[in-house]
């Protein structure tokens, strides 16, 4: 468990799943994610991640699933996982209410730093769904580069949401870790 500038950033534990959950849905989905701007609702619908979701990434032994207290409350989450020379960084949800204020990049910044501490790697990489260009361009202000590497959207298979287009699709972005 790590403190900086009143936020503990600590990995996640079997009782935190529901909190998670709850906070990764409120960043992404539905009216209440609307309130910050990494919302997704116009995109994709239904659900972004659930319980057992949250619990795979909780229990896996190649994974930290690092989450972000201020006076109690859970108000940030990320997963790191190990892959080899590189870690990947997902399930990155930040509070709407505390969205803009600085939050973000503090646990993007943590999350680079115990990736390499735990780790050693030399590179992290993300997937970001490729019309999220809002999103990709706060990415590059942390040093990420756009690679072009696409994969496609898992259409049909709800535990990822119900596209509201037709034209979604994961771009890889990649940043040496210094």
């Amino acid at each position: 468990m790590e403190t900086t500038a009143g936020l503990t950033f600590r990995d996640a534990t079997d009782a935190d799943v529901d909190e998670l959950v709850a906070l990764i849905e409120s960043a992404y989905r539905g009216d209440a994610s609307r309130a910050g701007w990494t919302t997704e609702a116009d995109i994709l619908q239904g659900q972004r991640t659930d319980p057992q979701g949250v619990l795979d990434v909780v229990k896996d032994p190649d994974s930290r699933l690092l989450t972000v207290e201020r006076d109690g409350r859970i108000v940030a989450c990320c997963q790191l996982e190990h892959r080899g020379s590189h870690a990947y960084f997902g399930m990155f949800a930040v509070s709407p209410a505390l969205q803009g204020a600085g939050l973000g990049k503090a646990v993007i910044a943590q999350a680079e730093r115990a990736a390499r501490e735990s780790w050693g790697v030399t590179e992290m990489h993300m997937t970001v769904i490729s019309v999220r260009e809002d999103l990709i361009a706060w990415y590059e202000r942390r040093g990420y580069r756009r690679t072009g590497r696409m994969t496609p959207f898992p259409y049909g298979d709800e535990r990822f949401g119900i596209p509201q287009r037709d034209d979604l699709r994961f771009e890889l972005l990649t940043k040496e870790l210094g």
